[in-house]
């Protein structure tokens, strides 16, 4: 296994901004960063879940791949234009508790996203499975690529944290911005 371009895939794309990343600046942008690490938490968790099925199923799921993946990518491309859409509109002065940054929506919205099911389809077989064949070594990259995940999703709260000012003294730019981004990563999922 060539462990530099392995670290280097999961880096590039569990750090590189995705629909659960831009969720996180946002949440982090509105609410502030305790909210955004309740939503963390549950990304992070359902990250971990998602690896884990990969790792048994795949053999199963090459099969029906075709299928799964244009169901994905329909419903992920509606999911993240209606992300982009709520995070256009939303309104950094609004005061109520956002329902859309809890632990259950971060860990649903990892089984929709579909950077994310892209790519834990394809990190273990392509890095990890045909080099190893035991299940601890499956499961010990499981736990790895999860922790790397997590590290990503908490580079983005802390991202957040950090120009928050910014962020809010600019909201509609910064809302249009973070709409932009997920409207192009939905149309990236055709290209």
């Amino acid at each position: 296994m060539d462990v530099t371009s392995f670290v280097i895939y999961c880096l590039i794309v569990t750090f590189t901004p995705g629909p659960s990343n831009i969720v996180i600046l946002s949440m982090v942008h509105h609410y502030g960063a305790k909210k955004a690490l309740e939503y963390t938490y549950g990304a992070s968790i359902a990250f971990g879940i998602l690896l884990g099925i990969s790792a048994i199923l795949n053999s199963v799921l090459i099969t029906i791949m075709p299928k799964l993946l244009m169901g994905m990518q329909i419903i992920g491309t509606v999911y993240m234009l209606y992300l982009a859409w709520q995070i256009y509109k939303m309104d950094a002065s609004e005061t109520e508790e956002s329902k859309s940054g809890t632990f259950r929506t971060g860990f649903l919205m990892q089984f929709l996203n579909p950077k994310v099911v892209m790519f834990t389809m394809t990190v273990l077989p392509t890095f990890i499975l045909p080099y190893y064949a035991k299940m601890s070594a499956v499961l010990i990259s499981v736990i790895v690529i999860t922790m790397i995940g997590l590290s990503a999703f908490m580079a983005w709260v802390l991202f957040g944290t950090i120009f928050k000012q910014f962020l809010q003294k600019h909201k509609r730019i910064a809302n249009a911005a973070m709409a932009l981004c997920l409207v192009y990563a939905a149309c990236m999922i055709w290209m």
